[in-house]
């Protein structure tokens, strides 16, 4: 269980290439940007990690294949993503999950990649001859339903591989554009808390100082950290705030929750939300830190 080859930097150019592996149409207007702007913050995750040509790599909370992607790419012909997500194949928006997932395994990198629908806990005990150089959490622990699953995974994931990698949101805004961002994921999270079938974004928030005590209690080592402030482009911070904003969130607080107290705080920390957009003349949020790390 090693890699083949050492590590060098992916180019920023990478991006441009990763993007179009993915769906494209041209009925909606700027996906390719998009795309781009999201292959270039997991270049710049990638690129942290040094994950090298020829690894065997665990992508857990894989989704429509984003980072597995740029996974995909960084360890080249010679490795492996072994793709895992516990969300239904016809999951997700505009395309499901089934669908951009089949569009990946039948381009370049197609080969390279194994999809998993299934829980991950379930699929480590199903396959317990298999081990990995690297196991990877990008921006997928906040959709746990709650803390201790994570803290299963982790433990479950003990001499299964040899490094851990995370990628999450921080909960702080080193530029001021993004702290609608850090606020709206405290209110989604705080109305998902009183909504037990949830499948938004946002459904266990973590901080990386709890990710970190979890790791820790299920023996993992932490070996490097950083904080990766996003470009304007990246624009998950403006989808969030965008449906905290909408009047949905107003209706999902009279369905989804009953104590007036946690009413009255939702709608004020939509409230503040909006607030903060107003105080900075915001039209679209930026998206908050991230907070990156390798254990051993």
């Amino acid at each position: 269980m090693s890699s083949s080859a050492s590590f060098e930097p992916m180019p920023a150019t990478a991006a441009a290439t990763i993007a179009k592996y993915h769906i494209i149409t041209p009925d909606i207007a700027g996906l390719l940007e998009l795309e781009i702007s999201q292959a270039e913050h997991r270049v710049n995750l990638i690129n942290f990690w040094q994950i090298a040509p020829g690894s065997r790599v665990l992508e857990i909370g894989c989704g429509q294949g984003t980072t597995t992607a740029v996974l995909a790419e960084a360890v080249g012909p010679t490795g492996h993503v072994d793709a895992v997500d516990p969300g239904p194949p016809e999951y997700g928006s505009p395309w499901t999950l089934a669908q951009a997932q089949e569009h990946l395994s039948a381009g370049v990198v197609g080969d390279r990649i194994s999809w998993n629908f299934a829980d991950p806990i379930d699929y480590l005990a199903e396959n317990a001859d298999k081990s990995w150089d690297y196991v990877v959490f990008a921006h997928c622990i906040w959709y746990f339903d709650s803390p201790a699953t994570l803290t299963k995974m982790l433990g479950a994931l003990r001499g299964r591989a040899k490094t851990l990698l995370i990628a999450e949101y921080a909960l702080k805004a080193t530029k001021t554009n993004a702290l609608p961002h850090v606020l709206a994921s405290v209110a989604r999270a705080t109305l998902e808390a009183h909504n037990k079938k949830s499948m938004a974004n946002i459904r266990c928030l973590s901080s990386p100082g709890a990710i970190s005590d979890a790791t820790k209690e299920n023996g993992w080592v932490l070996d490097e950290e950083t904080i990766v402030v996003p470009e304007e482009g990246l624009l998950d911070g403006h989808w969030e705030t965008s449906t905290v904003k909408s009047p949905k969130f107003l209706d999902e607080i009279e369905k989804k929750v009953e104590d007036v107290k946690v009413k009255a705080l939702l709608r004020s920390a939509r409230d503040g939300v909006i607030g903060v957009l107003d105080t900075f003349d915001l039209k679209k949020s930026w998206t908050m830190d991230v907070w990156v790390a390798k254990f051993h």
